[in-house]
């Protein structure tokens, strides 16, 4: 019984990844459970996709879709984001599923908000056991694939003072799973006057952003 189910769900992963191909130009934000502020930042990711548009000649719908983990309609999207500033829980089912994901193409961003650290990593670890997340040097295309940041990361909110960090988890040489922490990104592609961030500081941040929505869209 137990692998015909695993036969059903594949057949329909891989179905469900063919609907993905098909509406490739389409992004959403992760509706995760532990207790964390998964809808955060608000106007981030319509900007984001906004400047892409304007910017980058992606044709990305400007609809911001929610995803939870345990759903197939996932594999619709190239492109999924995370945020908050608390707990992070995955249940064995959203473990699985995600794994499936991000194996089948998908590409999970993590941006810290401010409090997620200890549990990203925690549930990071649960989808992959044996790998660790590793740091993402300033040669990677996420860093010049549209715009340059030759020194990596941007410095968009103080947090604890430290330098920003972008750490991943690769598949078969893909980055598949982002974790940037130090940074927030996020508050940088929200509305002007949420944050109050510079012209300057907020256009680095979505200049960032694009190089990684342009990685996730062609990778």
């Amino acid at each position: 019984m137990k692998c015909l189910q695993r036969f059903i769900l594949l057949f329909t992963i891989s179905l469900s990844s063919f609907c993905y191909s098909i509406k490739a130009q389409q992004v959403a934000v992760l509706h995760y459970n532990g207790g964390g502020d998964w809808y955060a930042n608000p106007t981030a990711l319509p900007n984001l996709v906004a400047f892409c548009n304007d910017n980058i000649k992606t044709t990305i719908i400007d609809k911001i879709e929610e995803v939870v983990p345990s759903s197939l309609d996932l594999f619709q999207y190239p492109y999924v984001h995370a945020t908050g500033h608390g707990n992070i829980l995955f249940d064995d089912n959203e473990v699985s599923l995600l794994r499936e994901y991000l194996h089948a193409g998908g590409f999970l961003h993590i941006d810290d908000n401010y409090g997620m650290k200890k549990f990203v990593i925690r549930e990071v670890k649960k989808l992959f056991p044996d790998q660790e997340f590793v740091e993402i040097g300033t040669d990677h295309e996420i860093f010049d694939g549209v715009y340059s940041f030759p020194k990596g990361l941007p410095k968009i909110h103080e947090h604890d003072g430290k330098r920003p960090q972008a750490l991943g988890i690769f598949l078969e040489g893909r980055l598949a799973l982002l974790f940037t922490l130090e940074c927030d990104l996020g508050d940088g592609w929200e509305d002007a006057e949420v944050h109050n961030d510079s012209k300057e500081v907020r256009t680095a941040a979505l200049q960032m952003g694009a190089n990684i929505i342009n990685y996730a869209f062609s990778n």
